[in-house]
């Protein structure tokens, strides 16, 4: 019982650096765009991220419980493997200021420590292939909606000037801010959710038929919160400016092409990262200036990162799976 604790302390921090590493993809363009200042553009996302369990079912919860490894097959040890890789994945990534993704790496560390557990059969493999696939889907649904969604606000926008579409815009980037962090609170969170529903299975507490405890819901909900109020500076810089330079009007397009994204793929229980979407969009809107637009050489650091985690969580989720079975 004590290791269930310490695999649910675990899922909290993990999901409070999810929210840390994340933030950046919730305020990045409303910060960079000088529409809120940093404090007020946290505070702001924290509490729509909180509240995210009031709009949206838990398919993606169910998801991760269900969808990536065999419950049946499974002990605490190869969730605490997996929590740990996943955690120090999201350090490494937040200490080198690239925004990778927290879903992929948990996914990634999940699958390395049931390998090790118990062979190839306890992956549920199309579970894994559909999420892995959206490492390319989502930002690619957020870079076309960026791109058309731009396109059309400055086509409506053409006859008025600068600065008329920049006060409006800068007042409606408020509320594409808000629903992009609704969306990252509603998906990001209830992977968290479904690990510790898992760790309760496990320990036989639940049974696969049983519902998440609201308990669970709460807990995993402010715990992102507080991470997204308290930030990840360096990825902002890298999400905010390095990748191009973002107007009110198109931080208010990007943002809104990211939370149509996660709204779809939290509606459909598909575990997305929100900083692959958030980064094809903000590309999406970039690239409508021109091709010379965007920098391409920051995203293709940022693309590397995105290939690298599923398979280096893998080997330190294997690694960490075999440190605690030495242990224990």
């Amino acid at each position: 019982m004590t290791f269930l604790y310490i695999i649910i302390a675990l899922v909290l921090i993990f999901d409070f650096i999810n929210g840390f590493h994340d933030s950046a993809n919730s305020i990045a363009t409303v910060v960079s765009t000088k529409v809120l200042s940093p404090l007020a553009a946290v505070s702001m996302a924290a509490f729509f991220n909180f509240i995210a369990f009031t709009v949206f079912t838990h398919k993606v919860a169910q998801t991760i419980g269900k969808g990536v490894v065999d419950p049946d097959v499974l002990n605490l040890n190869v969730i605490g493997a997996a929590l740990v890789a996943a955690i120090i994945w999201n350090l490494v990534t937040w200490w080198w200021g690239l925004p990778s993704s927290s879903s992929h790496t948990l996914v990634g560390g999940l699958v390395g420590a049931a390998l090790f557990c118990s062979g190839p059969s306890s992956v549920v493999i199309s579970g894994v292939i559909k999420i892995a696939a959206f490492i390319i889907i989502s930002p690619l649904i957020g870079l076309i909606i960026g791109f058309i969604f731009s396109t059309f606000v400055q086509y409506l926008a053409r006859k008025s000037t600068p600065s008329g579409v920049d006060k409006h815009f800068r007042r409606l980037q408020l509320l594409s801010a808000a629903s992009f962090s609704l969306g990252h609170g509603g998906n990001d969170a209830q992977k968290s959710m479904g690990i510790i529903w898992m760790a309760l299975v496990v320990s036989g507490i639940l049974t696969k038929d049983s519902a998440i405890p609201k308990w669970t819901v709460y807990a995993c909900q402010a715990a992102i919160a507080l991470g997204t109020f308290f930030g990840g500076w360096r990825i902002v810089k890298t999400m905010g400016q390095k990748i191009t330079k973002l107007r009110p009007f198109e931080g208010f397009c990007a943002e809104t092409a990211g939370a149509l994204t996660l709204f779809g793929a939290t509606h459909f229980g598909i575990p997305v990262s929100t900083t692959h979407t958030i980064t094809g969009a903000i590309m999406g809107v970039g690239s409508r200036r021109g091709l010379s637009a965007v920098k391409w050489g920051v995203t293709r650091n940022i693309f590397i990162a995105w290939i690298l985690t599923i398979p280096v969580s893998a080997i330190i989720g294997a690694l960490m799976y075999i440190f605690f079975n030495w242990i224990n």
